[in-house]
């Protein structure tokens, strides 16, 4: 038996993201716009597969191969005749729609690997029988052979993504470990390059350690490109190490967004649009982040569009060094009114959104700098929210029976309260204190001290340091922790509920919702710690596990945690908050804790803030709280995660026409064959050619 964690169930929730009623809305220029902004995401997001495991590239063209020649429906009969089961048939389908949904053979929300949950014989049984294989036997059989052993494979090492042997991961080659990405990333910030589009791969030459940086570029040459005084590519000399800088990784992937980019230009609303657009062409042609930065710029100042997208190397959650950026691109329409005062929050409806999961909420750009000086937006992404939260109460785990109507009713509006104050005021704020490559500071010395010590300020952030490169590993659950602790005090304020609409006992039954949301969330988190290597998975699960310590060491009964036993006779636990304290014990320990998280981050005080945050991570048997023998009773209860279903656009003449697909397995999976099926073949050849370029530096 294999343990549950490591496949997809057959009941997993599957929805369909419906915008048909914002897109109707659209003029036929914003139609083109859109489109346009699709297909350029789409085809970036392919990139995530090379960005997650050498193998998920080849199934993915495996299974694009065999749904391009027979739909699941067609394919169904197909596996009867080679003896699946129907439950077997199933698991495939949804094996398919998980690798689609997450870009890869590993949970984008948890990193755990996944197999297919039916035996190895019968799927090769059904991939001999299917008829992209009786079309083109050699091919089909070779391409088999080469993913096969790593698709069922869940050997420790390959059980979660990580660094050296913690895990699998694309982002560095197999030979590398945290030392090697350390000195990578000192090497980075001594040419003020940023890791963000970058991947490094380790050799030894002549007994020596040698490094390639390679950057994400449509553009294979290393000499200078337009808009470059010089090249940042070439070999250097560093700490006795040679370091190689070169462009061209996912290079076809690249050069078709590019492509996509400048077609959306033609459709832009606006100057500040149309250079957007031809700043991230440009990075994206020449791997150049300094471009993306400038598109980021004329990005904020395009305000309240009415279709609006971001694009390209973001989130640092999956690179176990916490830097490197995966690509995502999201299209979204503004459809429902804004109901919040400025700075605004504003609610749209997602068109498509390419990379390995949806989020509910966003705030961007990640770059410091641009956002301690020129600001940032936040977007709630509302026909996510609608669907991706929705729960039965049959499936409530870990609640009181008292508490679980209250939760349904509640789950959704509270949790849009802490999306908007996560987003808007959480990342939104927290001054860094930075001494420029000037010299020069953007604080007083003289007057600034740390609250914390009533000391002056003796650390701050130099020159190209940021936030990710210097808190490194910790970076992203650190400040997904200092986001989620913002919105739990603020949600305490009556203005601001008022602000999203809530009043009297509604707004305190919200306010309740969202902290045992919190908590009951930090429980459900200890899924996502793996013992063995002593390590989290999830950026945002583990914030909400601290807190959940956090809220517990408060004491005075503000938070109870106990284990029982279940209806069923197995293990089971409640998790229980008294509302009459929320206000004083409280608010108080997020009060104190929020201060000493953002105190650490503007200094950056790296030892403090890893032996702060380390600590309350520590998951343990002794104390109060046997958090290891819960983890087995998390485990024993957990729910699978939602997969979505996204439309496709496609032109007819001079119109744009959506199509939708059902919320199943199966609506997945045709969503994802007719994406690509213009130039099918090419694109699955260029993504194999990728992976066998690189597939030796791990296998």
């Amino acid at each position: 038996m294999v343990d549950s964690q490591y496949y997809l169930p057959n009941d997993i929730g599957v929805s369909a993201l419906d915008c048909t009623e914002a897109f109707r809305l659209l003029s036929n220029k914003e139609k083109m716009y859109s489109h346009y902004l699709s297909r350029a995401a789409w085809y970036g997001g392919l990139a995530v597969l090379l960005q997650t495991s050498p193998e998920s590239a080849k199934i993915f063209v495996l299974l694009q191969k065999i749904f391009r020649k027979q739909t699941p429906a067609q394919l169904e009969q197909v596996a009867t005749a080679a003896g699946l089961s129907p439950e077997e048939y199933q698991a495939f389908l949804v094996y398919a729609a998980g690798l689609y949904a997450n870009m890869g053979n590993y949970k984008s929300f948890g990193d755990t690997k996944f197999i297919p949950n039916l035996p190895k014989d019968k799927l090769k049984a059904l991939v001999k029988a299917s008829q992209a294989f009786q079309d083109q036997p050699a091919e089909m059989e070779a391409l088999w052979d080469s993913c096969s052993c790593l698709l069922f494979s869940l050997e420790d090492r390959q059980k979660q993504l990580g660094l050296g042997d913690k895990g699998i991961t694309t982002y560095f080659s197999g030979n590398c470990s945290l030392e090697d990405a350390e000195l990578a990333q000192k090497f980075l910030d001594s040419k003020k390059l940023s890791a963000y589009n970058t991947r490094l791969f380790k050799r030894e030459k002549e007994g020596k350690a040698c490094y390639e940086v390679r950057l994400a570029s449509a553009v294979q040459k290393d000499c200078a490109v337009e808009g470059e005084c010089e090249t940042s590519c070439g070999s250097f000399n560093f700490e006795d190490k040679e370091f190689t800088v070169k462009r061209g990784d996912y290079a076809p992937l690249m050069e078709k967004v590019s492509f996509y980019l400048q077609k959306a230009q033609a459709y832009a609303a606006n100057e500040n649009q149309r250079k957007m657009l031809e700043e991230y062409a440009r990075s994206f042609t020449s791997g150049s982040v300094d471009a993306h930065k400038e598109g980021s710029r004329y990005w904020i100042k395009d305000k309240g569009p009415i279709v609006e997208s971001y694009i390209g190397f973001i989130e640092s959650y999956r690179d176990p060094f916490g830097s490197r950026g995966e690509f995502e691109g999201f299209i979204a329409v503004e459809f429902e009114k804004d109901t919040f005062l400025k700075p605004d929050f504003t609610s749209l409806d997602v068109l498509t959104f390419a990379g390995s999961g949806i989020p509910a909420g966003i705030n961007i750009p990640n770059y410091d700098d641009i956002r301690q000086s020129e600001g940032f937006k936040n977007v709630s992404l509302g026909n996510v929210l609608s669907v991706a939260y929705a729960t039965q109460k049959e499936k409530l785990t870990f609640l009181q029976e008292e508490d679980k109507d209250l939760f349904i009713k509640w789950k959704g509006p509270s949790f849009e309260v802490q999306v908007g104050l996560h987003e808007l005021l959480g990342h939104g704020s927290g001054k860094l204190l930075v001494q420029d490559d000037e010299g020069k500071f953007n604080f007083d010395k003289s007057k600034v001290t740390n609250p914390e010590t009533g000391e002056p300020v003796t650390s701050w952030y130099r020159g190209s340091e940021t936030w990710d490169s210097k808190f490194s590993t910790i970076a992203s659950s650190y400040e997904e922790c200092r986001a989620e602790c913002v919105g739990l005090y603020l949600c305490l304020i009556k203005k601001v509920l008022s602000i999203f609409g809530h009043e009297g006992q509604d707004a305190e039954d919200v306010v309740y919702i969202n902290w045992l949301s919190m908590v009951r969330a930090g429980l459900l988190g200890l899924e996502f710690y793996t013992p063995e290597s002593k390590s989290w998975r999830q950026a945002h699960m583990q914030a909400r596990f601290v807190i959940l310590r956090v809220l517990l060491e408060a004491g005075e009964g503000l938070v109870g945690l106990e284990e029982l036993t279940g209806p069923d006779g197995k293990p089971d636990a409640q998790i229980t908050l008294d509302r009459s304290k929320i206000h004083t014990v409280g608010k108080d320990a997020i009060h104190r804790f929020l201060c000493k998280l953002q105190v650490l981050k503007a200094t950056a005080d790296v030892e403090g803030g890893r032996a702060l945050y380390d600590g309350y991570s520590t998951v343990s048997e002794c104390g109060p709280h046997n958090f290891m023998r819960l983890r087995e009773t998390v485990l024993l209860r957990k729910e699978a995660r939602k997969m979505f279903v996204q439309a496709n656009t496609n032109i007819n003449g001079d119109s744009v026409e959506l199509k939708e697909y059902e919320g199943s397995a199966a609506g997945l999976i045709c969503s994802f064959t007719e994406r690509f099926q213009d130039d099918a073949e090419k694109l699955e050849a260029d993504l194999l050619a990728l992976c066998k370029k690189d597939f030796p530096c791990w296998c």
